[in-house]
């Protein structure tokens, strides 16, 4: 039974080693470990804000990165509507010039038609003038061929020009 109850000389000594060992621990241990504490908590702490300040960072970052695909998109967007317009523009003032160029390619058409029409009508004037000139001499030696006959057609011109 001696070994489950201890006696007070073993009390008294173990009570005075445990003082010795806290008052030692106490005095050279305990500031060390709790300085060692106190720098990991104050590292822990650190860390944690930095991580906080990432984290906002990231956040910042992503939002900077919305608006900035936001503004692509717009700019992106303008610029096609201006490719568009220039487009059309283009394809306009294409349109535009073909036109002018084809009414100027008709006038000139005309216009030269109109000098081909003119020398046509022209030239058989002249034909008809020379064929009628032919004609008449024809039946003017036809008609004309005795003397007689030629008397008889001065004799009324004569008379007629008398008569005027």
């Amino acid at each position: 039974m001696d070994l489950v109850t201890p006696g007070i000389g073993m009390i008294f000594w173990s009570t005075l080693f445990f003082l010795i060992l806290l008052f030692i621990l106490g005095k050279f241990a305990w500031p060390a470990i709790l300085a060692a504490v106190r720098a990991r908590n104050e590292s822990i702490r650190k860390a944690l804000e930095s991580a906080e300040k990432a984290r906002k960072e990231m956040e910042q970052l992503h939002a900077d990165n919305e608006k900035v695909l936001a503004e692509a998109k717009t700019e992106r967007d303008a610029m096609m509507k201006e490719a568009r317009d220039v487009k059309d523009k283009i394809i306009s003032e294409a349109r535009e010039k073909a036109n002018a160029e084809a009414a100027k390619l008709v006038k000139n058409a005309r216009n030269a038609i109109q000098n081909e029409k003119l020398s046509a009508i022209t030239e058989m004037k002249e034909q008809m003038a020379i064929l009628s000139v032919q004609i008449a001499e024809k039946i003017l030696k036809s008609k004309l061929s005795s003397d007689k006959e030629q008397e008889k057609l001065a004799k009324k011109l004569i008379d007629d020009i008398k008569l005027n």
